[in-house]
């Protein structure tokens, strides 16, 4: 077998695509390359190409992930594209994946649990809000609601509370104020029965607190 020809990556500079008899063979970074004594127009061995394949991209993808993962906690998909970003093959991030899964590294439900925690801290929206947002980063469906079900707080509670910080100081008996309010609480995820139910209890509570 022989390499036939080399092609650098467009976004990862450093990394080449290895053509071997006129086909695609395989990735890897210019450095690896150079340290194997890889040339165009030079023999390789069918070793040669399975150590690459499965232990040295294998090793420097993981290696890689795992600095990743070390900052914070990540998804799936993010770690799957921060690989894709690197120029890794999807054989080898699939591979990749399946380890860091196996190790726990990569873990949705304590994503999720995570996620709606701080959510309801520093940025509190509805459940169902929640849920699209964690769809879209690819949790599976049936640890959201598992996750979002074992959450102790209701919907009305949230909105409440989101109203007492951000409108507290606000008279709310003013229409143009109770509409930005109301708008706010949709966005937020809200229904609109949530969100007529969280007003009333609030604007209630505001002059129970006005008579006292």
């Amino acid at each position: 077998m022989e390499i036939t020809s080399i092609e650098r990556d467009r976004k990862k500079k450093d990394r080449l695509s290895v053509y071997i008899d006129g086909k695609f063979s395989f990735t890897i970074s210019e450095e690896d390359y150079i340290s194997l004594n890889l040339y165009e127009k030079t023999e390789i061995s069918q070793e040669t190409i399975d150590y690459i394949k499965n232990k040295l991209n294998f090793n420097k993808a993981k290696s890689i992930a795992v600095r990743y993962l070390s900052m914070k906690l990540r998804t799936e998909k993010e770690v799957r594209m921060r690989l894709q970003d690197e120029g890794f093959e999807r054989e080898c991030i699939d591979a990749v994946i399946d380890e860091l899964k196996a190790l726990g590294y990569i873990n949705p439900r304590l994503y999720a649990q995570k996620y709606v925690f701080d959510r309801s801290k520093l940025k509190p929206m509805s459940k169902r809000l929640m849920k699209l947002e964690l769809l879209h980063r690819e949790i599976p469906e049936d640890i959201i609601d598992e996750v979002l079900e074992d959450w102790n707080v209701e919907d009305h509670v949230v909105a409440e509370n989101l109203l007492k910080r951000k409108f507290g100081k606000y008279d709310l008996t003013y229409e143009k104020i109770k509409r930005k309010a109301y708008m706010f609480l949709l966005h937020r995820g809200f229904s609109n029965d949530t969100v007529r139910k969280a007003l009333k209890e609030f604007c209630g509570q505001a002059d129970l607190k006005d008579t006292v």
